[in-house]
């Protein structure tokens, strides 16, 4: 999943023209410098952050990273062979027990930390026109769509209901009680395909996605029996976009479909012209929570083991495509940032922890039971990572912080500079599985993505790996493992939110 709430402070322009990234090269073969001298105590001294000898291995991460197949057969197998790993599949428990295993063969302490997670499963999805303007005698026109997380069920032998197409919620609500009541509601808001082509896709995405996770109340409220969206995305191959609904206690609980952009279009064209209706069978089902679990990976810290900089990405997926790009591929990352160090015999001052969450995408169970298991700790949580926008080149690091960190990480933006990843940005998020600690007050970072194209893939069949570019995931790695070892070997505190 993508969260929504992020707002760059760039201009999404500028993403787009970023210079060309540098070329591949081989692991540095000289030693370390030493480090630089401790400052002067002198008041007028300016206290040392990164020391010569971490702003080297800073940058054997960066040139380890872009020569490594690592993260791209880690996100190869997630998706190719286990393959959609909705929270309470059997996918999804494989998915478990072979990141755990991964990160043990590194050397990492692993444990799995268990959570329970909902356990949703698609079932039949089907919808026909039965009656509309000019239909040809005997016909019928098919509809293509998809269920939406956590939808309840039409009857067995599904509904037949006039239908009735909406722009967004303000035209819903002039309506009339007795003009929805009994109908099958489409809200056809479409997704801002301009915004998304500037490196706004995130905003493109935030502006439509609520009519996913609030439309079907809203319908319900005036009375209707079903509730469709125009598909969140920004890809017209007639292919329905999935994700998570949301339901209110107190309104009554309807089935909840997205179907594709050209097929809302249809449906708003006919109802234009007159009567329309629907035949639409959903037979999902919400079967009893299932135990299943977090992979927490440690590399513990050579000074202050007690200090963690968490790497994550969600290892769960919706259930219509592999889950390559959300979110294997944030998966791989962080599990390419432990590789990485362990592969150099790097030892970071700070315990760097990679976390696989679980249930990102249809309750934030992982996350929620983190949080419960681990709060006391916070104060001693130094920065924390998810990365869960896809593969895209990345053009620097996202930061929600204080910002005076912006100021403080220049010598390492210098080091991304080199693979075209050099811009710093203030964000006001970075992960709905960080959301907790990010509250706390921790500093938080992902890769600044291209994400221009992210949501033409994102919860659809087209989630697969032959989107992602290798280089890219290499460059994605770089920027991740350099962020997260610095953050781990700093020499100092760093300010924080609280």
């Amino acid at each position: 999943m993508y969260r929504p709430v992020f707002r760059s402070k760039i201009d999404g322009l500028a993403i787009a023209l970023i210079a060309t990234i540098a070329g591949h090269s081989a692991f540095p073969q000289s030693p370390h410098p030493e480090a630089s001298p401790t400052p002067s105590a002198s008041p007028s001294a300016t206290p040392i952050v990164f020391s010569e000898r971490t702003l080297a291995d800073l940058k054997r991460l960066r040139e380890a990273a872009l020569i490594s197949d690592y993260a791209f057969k880690q996100v190869a197998h997630l998706a190719n062979n286990i393959g959609p790993r909705l929270s309470g599949s059997i996918q999804a428990a494989q998915a478990v027990e072979y990141v755990a295993g991964e990160m043990k063969s590194l050397g990492c302490e692993v444990q799995l930390e268990k959570v329970m997670v909902p356990h949703w499963v698609r079932g039949i999805e089907t919808a026909e026109l039965t009656q509309f303007p000019g239909q040809a005698a005997g016909t019928r026109q098919k509809i293509i769509l998809c269920a939406l997380g956590e939808s309840v069920a039409t009857p067995a032998e599904g509904i037949d209901a006039d239908t009735l197409c909406v722009r967004d919620f303000d035209e819903l609500k002039s309506l009339p009680r007795d003009k929805v009541s009994g109908k099958i509601v489409l809200f056809n808001h479409g997704f801002d395909k301009q915004m998304a082509a500037q490196s706004r896709a995130g905003d493109a995405y935030g502006q439509a996605v609520v009519y996913r996770s609030d439309g079907p109340v809203a319908a319900a409220s005036l009375g209707a029996i079903a509730c469709l969206i125009r598909s969140v995305g920004g890809a017209e191959y007639r292919i329905p976009h999935t994700g998570q609904t949301n339901y209110k206690d107190g309104v009554p609980k309807i089935p909840a479909a997205a179907v594709t952009a050209e097929d809302a279009d249809l449906i708003a064209y006919l109802v234009g012209q007159g009567q329309t209706r629907m035949h639409l069978v959903l037979t999902p089902q919400t079967l009893p929570d299932v135990e299943s679990a977090n992979v927490i990976a440690d590399i513990k810290g050579s000074e202050h083991p007690e200090q963690v900089v968490i790497v994550s990405g969600h290892l769960d997926s919706w259930d219509l495509g592999t889950g390559a790009i959300d979110d294997g591929a944030g998966v791989a990352v962080a599990m390419e940032a432990v590789h990485l160090i362990q592969q150099l015999h790097l030892k970071p001052k700070r315990t760097i922890r990679m976390i696989a969450w679980m249930n990102e995408e249809n309750g934030t169970r992982g996350s929620k039971q983190y949080e419960k298991d681990h709060a006391g700790e916070f104060a001693n949580h130094f920065a924390v990572n998810e990365t869960d926008g896809g593969a895209g080149h990345p053009v620097g690091l996202n930061l929600k912080t204080k910002p005076e960190l912006k100021k403080i990480f220049e010598p390492v933006a210098k080091i991304l500079e080199e693979i075209g990843a050099g811009t710093l940005n203030l964000a006001e998020h970075v992960g709905a599985d960080t959301d907790p600690i990010e509250k706390a007050g921790v500093p938080a970072f992902s890769p600044m993505q291209d994400n221009r194209f992210y949501f033409n893939y994102h919860h659809t069949a087209a989630d697969t790996l032959d989107k992602i570019v290798p280089r890219e995931l290499q460059e994605n790695a770089g920027v991740v493992a350099v962020a997260a070892y610095a953050f781990a070997n700093a020499e100092q505190s760093l300010p924080r939110e609280k």
